[in-house]
């Protein structure tokens, strides 16, 4: 099929979209059953892949800091981040119960929705969202969510990918991919810094520009 019919078949979400009740259900459902697939959806991870690489650098030292994984599906990057720092302190929010139950020991699980955080002002060191934004919906309500779970000098990471490269992949009808000037306004909107860069997969391969990563301090 040529890019340009996969493109118009296949639009990304309205950014104005509302994330209705009814929609939760059906991405939580999704992801439900994707969690059967570990082929697809692994609970393991490759740690020279640069989205691992790219969280180690930012967040470190974690020391006992307390991180939250936003879409953390079955924990593979909190899996890697808590056996290189043990005294971290890690928790998994999922939409999805099922992807839940492969979260390793040793990490908080929580299912929630990245539009209504769980959590008190404040609450942690860090956070990260890796590919898991872009099923939120409600892009800006996310956002301000993160940042406000976040305390004052706080360190956010989201690793997504680029809207240029729309088309790539056929998607979910709810799905966004984000232009890089977009998401560091939201996130300017809350944080003291903001800054952005492309990134690879592996870590010998020059980055296309299917990935980008954003960068915050609060």
């Amino acid at each position: 099929m040529p890019d340009w019919l996969r493109r118009f078949l296949h639009q990304p979400a309205d950014p104005a979209q509302q994330l209705s009740n009814e929609l939760v259900r059906e991405i939580r459902q999704s992801f439900d059953e994707a969690s059967l697939n570990e082929e697809h959806f692994p609970s393991t991870i490759d740690p020279r892949i640069q989205h691992v690489q790219v969280l180690k650098r930012f967040f470190a030292p974690l020391d006992n800091h307390r991180l939250l994984d936003l879409g953390c599906g079955k924990g593979r990057f909190a899996r890697v981040l808590l056996e290189e720092n043990p005294h971290a302190r890690i928790t998994g929010l999922d939409i999805s119960e099922q992807m839940l139950h492969s979260t390793p020991e040793g990490i908080g699980k929580i299912s929630a929705i990245m539009t209504a955080i769980p959590f008190a002002d404040a609450s942690f060191d860090g956070l990260y969202a890796t590919e898991s934004l872009e099923h939120a919906v409600d892009i800006p309500r996310a956002i301000e969510e993160m940042c406000r779970v976040l305390k004052p000098g706080g360190k956010l990471a989201i690793i997504d990918k680029n809207s240029e490269h729309w088309g790539r992949f056929r998607t979910p009808a709810w799905e966004r991919w984000f232009a890089r000037k977009e998401l560091e306004k939201l996130l300017a909107r809350h944080c003291r810094s903001v800054w952005s860069e492309p990134i690879s997969y592996w870590e010998d391969v020059a980055p296309d520009g299917l990935f980008l990563a954003w960068f915050a301090e609060k």
